[in-house]
């Protein structure tokens, strides 16, 4: 799909009030787009539309939980009696949870699958088949994780669902080609948005200074979120499969290919060193 030019185009990004979904609303509409986004959070969104529409770009925002099949459905009729099907689908939205897989509840296994992996079943369930019934193709974009393929301990819960959303990515690519519909599922790496700062931690993982120091990590990696929207269009413009953003989901990508043996002998490092931390 041509991104150069989003003229005449409708782009919808699900996770918009904030971090990458934000980001990639914004340069969709510096490119001419129209904008249909969605999130949780009223006031945050609020700002992304405002924002939008001082592009002098038509967007429409509503609070949707992605993770809930009734809200996905109703927006999805709501945007397709109103605007058709959508150009480019990007399912965004997501959450964080650290914590080894022994200090993980059931109830965190839900709410994390609930939002991760089935908001983008639901985006795709809801939007794709319009996309295929109009015929004029279109695009997907997954947000998963470098954690899609090369988890880090204390990751089980948000690994688990990245790695879905890879092998989903994966699957509806084979399956939407013969439409016209690329799918492309980003890898983004370690970026510098709140998910590390409002994400559930369990255990270890909860220590004050061990997500101090996380923060703090993250913050002077100093990696943005508009850097990662400009590799999502560039991903779509190229028809990328799977799209490694920062240079360390890249050495990750690669190495899990080329080394892994040693990624694996280095994890279970980590491990053995965040449960001794754990003692």
């Amino acid at each position: 799909m041509d991104v150069s030019d989003l003229n005449g185009r409708t782009v919808l990004v699900t996770g918009a009030a904030s971090g990458i979904g934000k980001a990639t609303a914004l340069a969709c509409a510096r490119r001419g787009a129209s904008l249909v986004i969605c999130d949780v959070d009223d006031a945050r969104l609020a700002e992304t539309e405002a924002e939008i529409s001082n592009l002098r770009r038509a967007v429409l925002a509503r609070r949707v939980d992605v993770g809930s099949s009734a809200e996905m459905e109703r927006f999805a009729e709501e945007v397709h009696r109103d605007q058709g099907a959508v150009d480019l689908l990007v399912n965004n939205a997501g959450v964080g949870l650290g914590g080894l897989f022994l200090e993980t509840s059931l109830e965190d296994w839900e709410w994390i699958a609930r939002i991760n992996l089935f908001g983008v079943i639901h985006g795709c369930r809801f939007f794709v088949p319009e996309m295929v019934k109009r015929g004029g193709g279109g695009h997907v974009v997954n947000v998963a994780s470098a954690a899609a393929y090369a988890p880090l301990p204390a990751q089980s819960a948000y690994a688990a669902t990245k790695f879905a959303v890879l092998g989903l990515s994966e699957t509806l690519r084979a399956e939407l080609g013969a439409s016209g519909i690329g799918v492309t599922a980003i890898c983004p790496g370690f970026i510098n948005t709140s998910i590390v700062e409002t994400s559930r931690l369990r255990g270890i993982a909860a220590d004050p200074e061990t997500h101090r120091r996380a923060i703090a990590f993250y913050r002077r990696r100093g990696y943005g979120p508009e850097r990662v929207a400009q590799k999502i269009l560039k991903a779509v413009q190229r028809d990328r499969a799977v799209a490694p953003v920062s240079p360390e989901a890249w050495g990750m990508y690669y190495g899990m290919r080329l080394a892994p043996g040693f990624l694996r002998w280095l994890n279970r490092k980590l491990a053995a060193k965040t449960l001794a931390s754990s003692g």
